[in-house]
């Protein structure tokens, strides 16, 4: 039997900007949980730990720059040292609402904009993953497959776990296209089943302009802010284990 992650962004809510993303927590298999810098507060993000822990869903700590106003999705040209120790800063915090939340941190996912520039600056990648390193040697990092952050991860000691996105359309290089380009984001449940169905499946994954991409991924992750994320996610589960692939958090492996 194929076995395959289900991972989602949630705790993104923050003061009169509410995401329904709790319900996504009823389908998953991890969640990533802001930690405060890109979205989220104290109080939206513990409520959320503790109806992970109350679901049993793995909970990873979902960093990225601190950007409030651009959802941590923009640039931001850090100093490296500045970097890591915001990387620091935001599990240390996690990590303290998850205990009182009666959970912990199992994992760590950068977000948006820290995600895709660690793809290919490399500065910015080893102050992340030597962040993390340093913070707790021990915990898995999703990153993209291909990228130099998961290369260095694993290079470094650290496990990296590949992913794929649900809902998001693919260069030819198995990078994501940019949210500022149409059709980025993916919104038909349909063509998001066919996706990952032929990923789990086949390994194969189709970039939007019809090329093949072999793809790596050990987890799959569908966005909480997506229009519809949590149908889309329920629609996603339902057909992956009628097609026979187990859903079960990459941390249980």
């Amino acid at each position: 039997m194929t076995r395959i992650d289900l991972n989602s962004d949630v705790g993104e809510s923050f003061g009169n900007w509410s995401i329904p993303d709790e319900s996504m927590l009823d389908i998953v298999s991890s969640a990533n949980v802001a930690c405060g810098f890109h979205a989220g507060e104290p109080l939206t993000i513990r409520r959320t730990l503790r109806a992970a822990a109350a679901g049993g869903v793995a909970v990873g700590a979902h960093i990225g720059y601190r950007d409030l106003p651009g959802f941590g999705r923009r640039f931001i040209d850090y100093d490296p040292q500045e970097l890591a120790a915001e990387v620091t800063y935001q599990l240390g915090a996690l990590e303290a609402l998850a205990r009182s939340a009666g959970t912990r941190i199992r994992y760590v996912k950068p977000h948006g904009g820290m995600y895709n520039t660690i793809v290919h600056h490399e500065d910015q990648a080893h102050a992340v993953i030597d962040a993390i390193g340093e913070y707790d040697e021990t915990l898995p990092v999703l990153l993209l497959p291909g990228g130099y952050a998961l290369d260095y991860a694993r290079r470094q000691g650290l496990r990296g776990v590949s992913e794929a996105f649900a809902d998001r359309a693919y260069n030819p290089d198995g990078t994501l296209v940019s949210r500022r380009e149409p059709g980025a984001v993916i919104e038909d449940p349909s063509r998001v089943v066919e996706n990952m169905l032929r990923l789990a499946q086949d390994g194969v994954m189709i970039a939007h302009d019809g090329t093949r991409i072999e793809a790596e991924a050990e987890s799959i992750c569908t966005h909480g802010d997506t229009t519809g994320a949590a149908q889309m996610a329920a629609t996603l589960r339902a057909a992956l284990e009628d097609a026979g692939v187990q859903i079960r958090s990459f941390v249980d492996a």
